[in-house]
């Protein structure tokens, strides 16, 4: 039997929470505050559209990333490979959780593996960046990516929730110069997202100038981390430091504006409290490359692939439906449709 780790308690607890417990955001993405401007004579057919996305050597079916969510245990193990057959059915790409555990314990590997099952998809491996802070090396990322034969690497940034754990690591001072060297170093692309409180237009612009390859927002509105410590808080105190963050973050609407504005020629993941496809088409409108989940897809990777298969299949299903009422036959038409604000 394996033992399990204090990482693995930490993952298992996480995975626990986000699935019995109400660890909402108390702000909205503010992607409710927008609307497209219906088309009742788009001038092409439903099977015209198009939501093909060329990206990191691979073609993506429709513009998803399923956010990275898990690993380290073997509850999380059987969802990831949930989430990957889906991806490879469905065509779209997937983010593993941290893979810190399994470069400390290494017979957790096989719980971020999934090749196996999911040989197409456009893959990214994760680590996160304030372990660079820590002894973490270039030799560790590039582990990262081998270890289950990634396309890219996302480096993820959680300031507020290392502050907010009684484990945290809070050393982030130099950081920037070490993600520029990883990015000039590593022979995959390079990723930097947050975990759900936003990325402002001074760091993509940041990030951009360090030479990453893409940055996912992971704006607030969906899952708040704070809330989740506050559920693993073991005193009284530290659960009320944690409650007092349920507000923190950059909408993600305002979090993908900020972004391009910050790095206008660099690809932008919008996550973040998306939930449906039109919050994905929505996204890509304000100028996102593709758009992230992670929260709408765990209840059903925690149950089966075929669970995940159709939630994700719906999903798609109304991103084409919303392009082909505002009139976007593709993506780049997608990305030149006007929103207004919604009454």
């Amino acid at each position: 039997m394996k033992k399990v780790t204090p990482i693995g308690h930490r993952k298992a607890d996480h995975i626990r929470i986000n699935l019995k417990e109400d660890v909402r955001s108390g702000l909205t993405t503010g992607l409710e505050r927008y609307r497209f401007i219906h088309q009742a004579l788009p001038e092409f057919d439903l099977a015209e559209v198009d939501t093909r996305l060329p990206l990191f050597g691979r073609t993506l079916q429709a513009p998803i990333l399923i956010s990275s969510m898990t690993g380290g245990t073997a509850e999380a193990g059987r969802i990831n490979r949930h989430l990957a057959l889906a991806a490879q059915e469905l065509g779209v790409a997937l983010g593993v959780g941290s893979q810190r555990a399994a470069l400390e314990h290494p017979e957790l590997a096989e719980t971020f593996q999934v090749r196996d099952v999911a040989p197409d998809i456009l893959l990214f491996a994760n680590l996160g960046a304030v372990q660079l802070n820590y002894g973490y090396t270039v030799a560790h990322c590039r582990q990262a990516v081998e270890m289950i034969q990634a396309d890219a690497l996302i480096l993820h940034l959680n300031p507020l929730q290392e502050a907010l754990q009684p484990e945290g690591d809070t050393r982030f001072r130099g950081l920037l110069a070490k993600i520029e060297a990883v990015c000039q170093a590593l022979e995959v692309p390079v990723i930097v997202k947050e975990v759900g409180w936003g990325i402002s237009e001074r760091v993509a612009h940041l990030l951009a100038e360090a030479g990453v390859a893409a940055i996912d927002v992971a704006g607030a509105g969906g899952t708040s981390w704070s809330q989740v410590e506050m559920h693993r808080a073991p005193t009284e105190n530290q659960r009320l430091l944690a409650a007092a963050f349920r507000d923190w973050g950059i909408p993600t609407a305002e979090s993908i504006l900020a972004a391009r504005r910050g790095a206008p020629h660099t690809p932008i993941f919008a996550s973040g409290g998306l939930r449906t496809g039109i919050d994905i088409a929505k996204s890509i409108a304000l100028g996102a490359t593709l758009g992230g989940m992670a929260g709408p897809l765990l209840a059903p990777a925690a149950q089966s692939a075929e669970a995940t298969h159709q939630t994700l299949a719906r999903i798609i299903q109304e991103l084409r439906v919303a392009m082909f009422a505002a009139g976007a036959r593709d993506l780049k038409a997608l990305q030149r449709t006007p929103l207004v604000p919604a009454s």
